[in-house]
């Protein structure tokens, strides 16, 4: 948004996903540099998931690297919660829109054999003792 390129939802859907596509590739492959856990926000599958959303054909080269680049087997589902939900310049979507946003994406997971835990609708706190606990952490 802050160059006017064409690379956005709202624009050029496609373009977009190669985008993330690339960002999940450059994130997957820096985290192979790290040491200890490494949580990711969003994944390959994602870009799936939101082509399928799109009603876009999903090309080979994406379901390559999806099959390609995994992840670790459990992965934490924040799904769209109403009493919290906004909208801002960045995020358009409607509380609609992100419910089957997450039911395309969670779907792809699944497809791939991820283990989904969604994460409990409850305050930040809460969910990193659950996300903790859950991922076999100890709590520092």
């Amino acid at each position: 948004m802050a160059i006017g390129g064409p690379a956005l939802p709202w624009q050029d859907r496609a373009l977009f996903a190669e985008l993330m596509l690339s960002w999940e590739l450059r994130s997957w492959h820096a985290a192979r540099e790290l040491t200890g856990q490494v949580f990711f926000d969003r994944g390959v599958p994602d870009t799936i998931g939101y082509l399928r959303l799109c009603g876009l054909p999903v090309p080979d080269h994406v379901k390559t690297a999806a099959a390609t680049f995994r992840y670790a087997r459990r992965v934490f589902v924040a799904p769209p919660w109403p009493e919290i939900f906004t909208q801002d310049d960045e995020r358009k979507q409607t509380l609609d829109e992100a419910e089957r946003t997450v039911r395309s994406v969670t779907g792809v997971y699944a497809e791939l054999g991820y283990e989904l835990i969604p994460l409990p609708l409850a305050p930040v706190d809460e969910r990193l003792r659950f996300v903790i606990n859950q991922a076999g952490l100890r709590q520092t």
